[in-house]
């Protein structure tokens, strides 16, 4: 016999879990205590959308639910925003949440939702707990449902009665995730359509990746020469400096690389849904049949054809589907070779800063003094503001797993999962890109960072506003400046006066120093870029904007 909070986490255990995200709750102590008896790591966290953000980096960087727990009620509505992000980008989470008793139930009790009512949108399954001998199989069926077909977040609620009942249940066993294999055929038409084809590209993004599967997938572009885009802030899945690489496909594309795809003659669309955002708006390809011939791929069968209708569909997810293509090679060197040498250069060029703007500090020379002084493996997370456009089109990424971003545009992100990241890999260096906006969503989450000795870099990048919507706001009613502007704290005495380390850069030649001093700190840190809020792209300036 043991408690419902016992069975939670022996559950836990059985499924490997190594951490936990939590902002703490009277209505699931029974859980917390049983924890105070494992080896888990528990991140105690300052606001629970921070929580549920370091539980979806988590996920995101290692393809393993990440696993977050809230009290009912507010608790689990600040969480939303964590599960909104982890529904949209398609990212294994489970989100477990403190419920009024049993006997209160549909009496509005103290914090009580009714959780499948208002998750059910933003989760693949919403469960409870109704009999505390049934927590094996609950707990089990949501790291299942979590990772297999579209990975997502699974909501379960944790009545509190159910928590402290004992029970007699079997011992929870590992899940085991479900697998689409591409069927010989398929494999073998592809071949024929790649070897038929004058324009192809391959398009990969999605989630369900492993370093060993982006490396054979590497190697099969090197095979067939095959031209390869990364999906908006999917970049990490090929390396940025290989000969096959075309750019980053999304927001912001570059216009040569969005001609390319426009005139291909075969799409390999591979792990991504290719939704508004990596679809620029549903403009590189036509909606419900592509111009182009269509090669999806994903793990999910009722994504295939959802919204553009492929010539060759195939439900598999990208880790088995890169297995089966070992085999599968060009019978000579293929006739569009040129072409992908002409779009690697258009990329490089793409994504060289410029070197002046407005204002005293230029971010295109600080980016290039970035990609030469930090390893490799460095992991760079960000949240959504004009300012992550100096990460996403001028950073090269190399390596798997270097990049957590919201896909989903979620603003506030980039610094919870900077803490997540630097507890999950020690010993890699993890830096922040936030606005300044940005920053303040969640920016009480460097108090967590500071606690638990986690030294990330974050670059705040403060121009006074809220510089995306500015920019349209401008753009659309010019000169009418309405709900965008913004009063800052001074953020490097605010990092101070949390404990870390705090740095201003008003002046472009002043962050080598400031960046080194940061790192050499030992201490989580915010170097503050006070930005010029004329640079509101990398190209255009507000006043260039307003003008039209």
């Amino acid at each position: 016999m043991k408690t419902g909070g016992q069975l939670v986490v022996d559950a836990l255990v059985a499924n490997g879990v190594k951490r936990i995200a939590c902002v703490p709750g009277e209505s699931y102590l029974a859980v917390l205590d049983a924890l105070y008896d494992t080896d888990i790591d528990v991140l105690v966290c300052r606001q629970e959308g921070g929580a549920a953000m370091m539980a979806d980096a988590w996920g995101r960087l290692t393809g393993e639910p990440g696993i977050c727990m809230v009290t009912r009620g507010p608790g689990a509505t600040n969480a939303s925003a964590g599960l909104h992000v982890a529904r949209q980008d398609s990212i294994p989470m489970i989100l477990f949440i403190g419920q009024v008793q049993s006997e209160a139930r549909e009496r509005e009790a103290f914090q009580e939702i009714e959780y499948r009512r208002a998750f059910t949108e933003v989760a693949k399954w919403v469960g409870e707990i109704d009999d505390p001998a049934r927590i094996p199989e609950f707990v089990t069926r949501a790291f299942a449902v979590a990772t297999s077909g579209r990975p997502g977040p699974v909501v379960l609620t944790l009545p509190e009665d159910m928590l402290t009942r004992s029970a007699e249940a079997p011992a929870a066993k590992a899940y085991q995730p479900v697998e689409g294999h591409p069927g010989p055929a398929q494999v073998k038409r592809l071949g024929e359509m790649l070897a038929a084809a004058k324009r192809p590209i391959a398009i990969i993004g999605g989630t369900r990746w492993t370093a060993e599967s982006v490396a054979d997938f590497q190697r099969f572009a090197e095979r067939w020469k095959l031209p390869v885009g990364c999906s908006f802030r999917r970049q990490m899945l090929f390396d940025h400096l290989h000969p096959m690489y075309a750019g980053d496909v999304g927001i912001g594309i570059n216009p040569a690389l969005a001609k390319e795809i426009k005139e291909a003659d075969l799409v390999l669309l591979l792990g991504g849904r290719f939704s508004e955002m990596p679809s620029s708006g549903y403009t590189l390809m036509d909606s419900p049949y592509p111009r182009q011939t269509l090669v999806h791929v994903y793990p999910d069968s009722s994504e295939l054809g959802r919204v553009y209708r492929p010539e060759l569909a195939i439900a598999a997810s990208p880790n088995d589907f890169v297995a089966a293509l070992e085999g599968l090679a060009p019978a000579g060197e293929p006739v569009w070779s040129e072409r992908t040498e002409i779009m690697h250069a258009a990329y490089l060029k793409w994504s060289t800063p410029p070197e002046t703007g407005p204002g005293a500090v230029q971010m295109g020379p600080i980016m290039n003094w970035i990609e030469a002084n930090v390893p490799q493996d460095t992991i760079f997370t960000n949240g959504a503001g004009n300012y992550a456009t100096w990460v996403h089109r001028f950073h090269r990424f190399r390596r798997f797993a270097t990049q957590a971003a919201p896909a989903s545009g979620s603003m506030g992100y980039g610094l919870p999962a900077a803490v997540a990241a630097k507890q999950l890999h020690p010993d890699r260096e993890v830096i922040c890109f936030a606005g300044d906006g940005c920053f303040l969503m969640h920016g009480q989450e460097f108090a967590t960072a500071v606690r638990y000795r986690l030294p990330i870099i974050t670059v705040v990048v403060n121009n006074g506003i809220y510089g995306t919507i500015r920019m349209h706001q401008e753009r659309e009613y010019p000169g009418r400046v309405s709900a965008t502007d913004l009063t800052n704290p001074d953020f490097a005495a605010l990092a101070r006066a949390y404990g870390g380390h705090g740095e201003t850069v008003e002046k472009t030649e002043e962050f080598a120093d400031a960046f080194l001093r940061a790192r050499a700190s030992g201490k989580p840190s915010i170097i503050e870029i006070k930005l010029d809020p004329e640079a509101i792209t990398p190209t255009r300036t507000l006043s260039e904007i307003r003008n039209g």
